[in-house]
């Protein structure tokens, strides 16, 4: 016969009457609740004694309305919680002030853990019994936990504002600890001192989205502003991966030009050497014997070298098919200067003419210099046939750089926007951060 299959006992809330106002009081922590507060007067409770003695009468300004109602619960990580209790807190200073909101949550069977909310972004907290151990990260004090290392973000004094429901420690408006957070995105590992104690406890960020649907509350949750302390980076990962991708796409374009090079047939078609005399009564410009182009319409390259010292010369050329008339006309400077103090140009260049149909060919060529203490020039003109040409490469491989670059400059402004919030920033600002 098989056995019966036994469900959890349902546990529910003990009721009592507030001592200050009369209102009924629910208590959901039972034997681990210390203190609860009145929801209608907000008189602060002692629930460790049967009396439930008023600890403290309500004294702040305003009543604040939890995002999340008390007795609402949910279901996080596959257990289901429910709101207890509900704090605001703040740090002051002398030119900065900013809060957030505290959830404290609750199961009978698995303790209690906490939601954050600061400005939109939430963490899922709970607390942890390992004792961190002290290191330094990046130039800034760290600590470890479980081999994960949290670098300090910020320390401050944080003073309790508001109070409702119930905790498992003696609450008061006002009461304050020295609170120091260290991050590891999308955790952040935060310690909270009071007289001779220290409790450490570790959020992990989570979507606003998620927490709705899992308490199933109405409409949307706040719209995050700012970029908070321990919130993932949307370019994780990203920026490794882009350089990933450039070095294997730099590895393609290398085969791409190594075949290419190796089926240019870099072919010399015409070659001779000219002297120029600066001056002289003939014309300078003339043309050199036809020579021919063969195989595919492919580039052409022009090739000049000159024995030129302190001086500069310019070259027009044309070359023209033989048979079409078709001409291509181009240009090219020769400079060279040199002195004590080191030289300046080259005494040779040269050009690629591109898609060059085969056929007969010959070169106009125009040469000019200026009058100095050099009056001639010997030059040399070498023409080649399909010679590797790998500027589109190399301008392939700067254009490829251009998406790990944009992706590294944009981590780099995420985590400069993260740290600007934090005690190491270059001007100390508010906790709110820019908008997004």
């Amino acid at each position: 016969m098989a056995a019966a299959i036994v469900s959890p006992q349902v546990v529910k809330p003990k009721s009592i009457n507030c001592p200050n106002c009369g209102a009924a009081v629910e208590i959901r922590g039972f034997a681990n609740t210390l203190t609860v507060v009145c929801p209608n007067c907000l008189s602060v409770l002692d629930a460790s004694t049967p009396e439930f003695k008023i600890l403290q009468t309500f004294q702040g300004k305003e009543r604040l309305e939890p995002k999340i109602p008390l007795g609402t619960r949910g279901k996080l990580n596959g257990t289901l919680y429910e709101v207890i209790g509900f704090q605001n807190r703040a740090v002051e200073s002398s030119d900065d002030f900013f809060c957030w909101d505290e959830y404290l949550l609750f199961n009978p069977y698995h303790g209690f853990r906490y939601l954050t909310e600061y400005q939109g972004h939430w963490n899922f907290v709970r607390v942890i019994s390992a004792l961190p151990v002290e290191t330094k990260s990046g130039g800034k004090r760290a600590v470890i936990v479980n081999g994960r290392t949290y670098r300090h973000f910020d320390s401050m004094t944080v003073q309790t504002e508001f109070v409702l429901g119930e905790f498992p420690w003696q609450v008061r408006f006002g009461d304050t600890v020295v609170d120091q957070d260290f991050v590891a995105p999308p955790y952040m590992l935060s310690s909270e001192a009071t007289e001779g104690e220290i409790t450490w406890s570790l959020g992990e960020y989570t979507p606003g989205k998620e927490i709705w649907a899992a308490f199933q509350l109405p409409g949307s949750p706040p719209e995050r502003s700012g970029i908070f302390a321990n919130q993932p980076s949307p370019y994780a990962g990203k920026n490794s991966a882009a350089w990933f991708t450039w070095l294997w796409l730099n590895v393609a374009l290398v085969a791409i030009a190594f075949f290419f090079g190796t089926f240019a047939t870099n072919q010399e078609v015409f070659t001779h050497d000219y002297l120029y005399v600066y001056g002289q009564k003939t014309d300078a410009s003339f043309v050199t014997p036809d020579f021919e182009l063969k195989g595919r319409t492919s580039n052409a390259e022009l090739s000049i070298r000159t024995d030129l010292m302190n001086n500069w010369a310019y070259f027009n050329f044309a070359l023209i098919n033989e048979d079409t008339g078709q001409d291509f006309d181009f240009g090219r400077e020769v400079s060279y200067y040199r002195d004590s103090d080191g030289s300046e140009g080259k005494p040779y260049d040269s050009v690629i003419i591109p898609r060059v149909p085969s056929g007969k060919y010959y070169l106009r060529v125009e040469p000019e210099m200026e009058a100095r203490n050099l009056q001639s020039m010997h030059y040399e003109i070498e023409i080649h046939r399909d010679v590797p040409n790998n500027s589109f490469f190399w301008i392939a491989a700067a254009l490829l750089l251009i998406p790990p670059i944009f992706t590294a400059f944009l981590t780099a402004s995420f985590e400069s926007r993260r740290w600007r919030e934090s005690d190491y920033a270059p001007s100390q600002s508010s906790g709110g951060g820019d908008d997004d």
